[in-house]
């Protein structure tokens, strides 16, 4: 599937946005993630300034990045929620600051329309929300500013999302939500082509869910968008290697590739350089 991600002149600000657009390349794509938070479960702290932020996007650039993901509110597990103005506070001068240097297109991750907004009026050409843009205004802000959209699956909230979580048959149960969730959003006036689906690897899944959804991806190809995998260094990798988060690069890149070859066109990643290196070879082998 031939994607075309780009920022449009946004419908109400009369500013002239330059248009960054992904013209004729094909899956798949690597989003870089840029946690611009203290407690996010592996990066945490690590990029708290926006000096700091800002450096490390254009390392993953460098390192064959396609697009940046931005984010200011941890959603692992039990995270603490923290408020509209820190969030801001945290995400815009980062997102202001690559929207205007760096000719790929940013994302914004966040689940608050305020959020969303003042991002995608600074530049942010993607708005990336674990829920399925839900919120009070999101799916009004997409239909009137026009950006991309990635509707996640997520049972519960992080707050509470892995407390006993059960399915009879996740890959089934994920693809009729997102399926309904995509139709529900069109009703909003959202365009179709502007929407990618997520299933939300970790958010309110058990290992053995998480497993699945991956060996059955192909299944929720049937929904006609781009899918995208965030597996990168989660737990249910760190289970199955009896691993700690900072040893999990082998098994994130096999997860990365296991995606991409069961019909994934972008994969969101903390390790761009090595799972740029990994999909090389699957392009070659798969002729993509």
């Amino acid at each position: 599937m031939k994607m075309n991600i780009s920022t449009l002149p946004l419908k109400n600000s009369g500013l002239e946005k330059p248009k960054r657009r992904f013209e004729d390349l094909g899956p798949p794509l690597i989003m870089g993630i840029l946690n611009v938070t203290p407690d996010s479960f592996y990066d945490g702290g690590m990029f708290t300034t926006a000096e700091d932020a800002i450096s490390r996007a254009r390392e993953m650039v460098e390192h064959g990045a396609d697009i940046i993901d931005v984010g200011g509110e941890s959603t692992r597990p039990f995270a603490r929620p923290v408020t509209r103005e820190e969030e801001l506070a945290r995400v815009f001068p980062v997102v202001e600051e690559l929207a205007s240097s760096l000719e790929v297109p940013i994302s914004i991750d966040t689940r608050h329309e305020k959020i969303a907004r003042a991002c995608v009026e600074a530049g942010a050409c993607i708005v990336n929300d674990v829920n399925g843009l839900k919120g009070s205004g999101m799916a009004r802000l997409v239909a009137e500013l026009g950006p991309s959209a990635v509707v996640m699956h997520m049972k519960g909230t992080p707050q509470d999302m892995q407390v006993d979580p059960y399915y009879d048959n996740v890959v089934q149960e994920v693809g009729d939500y997102l399926s309904q969730r995509v139709l529900d959003l069109c009703d909003h006036g959202i365009e179709k082509e502007r929407l990618i689906i997520d299933p939300g690897i970790g958010f309110g899944k058990r290992t053995e869910d998480n497993l699945a959804i991956l060996r059955d991806l192909s299944q929720m190809k049937r929904l006609g968008l781009p899918i995208m995998i965030g597996a990168s260094r989660k737990s249910f990798i760190g289970q199955v290697l009896d691993l700690d988060v900072h040893n999990r690069l082998e098994g994130s890149i096999a997860a990365a590739v296991i995606a991409v070859m069961n019909g994934a066109s972008i994969v969101r990643v903390h390790d761009v350089l090595e799972t740029r290196r990994a999909l090389k070879i699957v392009k070659a082998v798969m002729k993509i």
